[in-house]
């Protein structure tokens, strides 16, 4: 528009130029007609000026609006994974590069979503698969107590020794059953206070003990002394359990277990170094996923339901901290860092 007027302008001048070069009678029509141009000649470059603004204007918006009807057409792809690529005019290539991310980003999310409620799905038909074998053994085992009252005291005890461990084990399905359902309908909220981390870290680990001598598993301990820490007790509490639980069913029988806190200035490192099988990068990479399992084929009493890593992750990430996965040698290493 600003060269348009420059131009008018510029050929309003260059014509009265021009017809100052000329002689003019009075009675000449066309002098007549200059004449009155030239007694309004603001007036009409006024209404050409604008008469181009008009038309310059115009087709502008012509052209937006064309633009606007392709990224509509175009925009239709978004919801059509399997459609080709979106394409636009060359004018709009910063809209169209960026409407494609949105397309890839919204099929791989949606591949995720569709993959993650997936394995949700078969992780809740395994557990209630497997709910009915402990439940039938502790039926069973009860059956037979009231059904026969003269059992030996000896066979009594061996009986509610058997109920009593299939009933732990469905105490254990059960809490995976909760596990999955807090993890997807509520959000996880901290209440911070100064804590001895030092002491949760070592009473977390003499709570596996049993577990520990039962695999033949033993503690290499490296614990800072009197390590204080603002954090939600609870919640890191469940931290360091997910992780010891998973560093002892991974671990080969009859090794060690390397425990190792450490404090600096700036923030607590705990990690944790088993002896197991090495895990692929393709796996590290999604281990901390919901309800993804390293073994598919383990039992679920040993697999767990695949949250608990991924429910680590998300209380260490609230705590302002990171949490990662190594992986070599046969060995496993997970670490995690909070801010002190």
């Amino acid at each position: 528009m600003l060269i348009y007027t420059a131009a008018v302008i510029l050929a309003v001048f260059i014509a009265w130029l021009i017809c100052r070069t000329q002689v003019w009678y009075d009675f000449d029509i066309t002098y007549r007609i200059l004449n009155f141009i030239e007694d309004h000649i603001i007036f009409f470059t006024g209404i050409t000026i604008a008469a181009g603004w008009l038309v310059i204007f115009s087709l502008y918006v012509y052209k937006l609006l064309g633009f606007l009807d392709k990224i509509i057409v175009e925009s239709e792809k978004l919801t059509a994974p399997e459609s080709d690529q979106i394409r636009l005019p060359a004018d709009l290539k910063g809209v169209q590069d960026e409407l494609n991310n949105i397309r890839e980003r919204a099929a791989r999310d949606s591949a995720a979503a569709k993959e993650a409620e997936q394995r949700k799905n078969d992780l809740v038909v395994y557990l209630a698969h497997d709910l009915k074998t402990p439940l039938t053994s502790v039926i069973g085992y009860l059956s037979l107590m009231q059904d026969e009252p003269q059992i030996s005291t000896e066979l009594r005890a061996k009986y509610t020794g058997i109920a009593l461990e299939k009933a732990g084990h469905l105490e254990e399905l059960i809490n995976e059953f909760f596990d999955i359902t807090r993890f997807n309908l509520t959000h996880i909220s901290l209440e911070l206070e100064n804590v001895n981390f030092t002491r949760l870290v070592e009473q977390t680990a003499f709570e596996f003990e049993p577990i520990l001598k039962e695999k033949g598993l033993l503690w290499k301990l490296d614990i800072d002394k009197d390590t204080e820490l603002l954090c939600d007790a609870n919640k890191m509490e469940r931290v360091l359990d997910n992780i010891i639980r998973n560093a002892v069913n991974y671990s080969y029988p009859n090794t060690e277990i390397a425990l190792t806190l450490q404090k600096s200035n700036e923030e607590v490192v705990f990690s944790v170094k088993n002896k197991g099988r090495t895990i692929s990068e393709e796996k590290l990479g999604r281990i901390f996923e919901q309800f993804y399992r390293l073994d598919t084929s383990r039992g679920t009493r040993s697999g767990g339901a695949g949250l608990g890593l991924a429910i680590a992750k998300e209380i260490t990430e609230l705590h302002g901290g990171t949490i990662k996965a190594e992986s070599s040698d046969e060995s496993v290493t997970f670490t995690v860092e909070i801010p002190m």
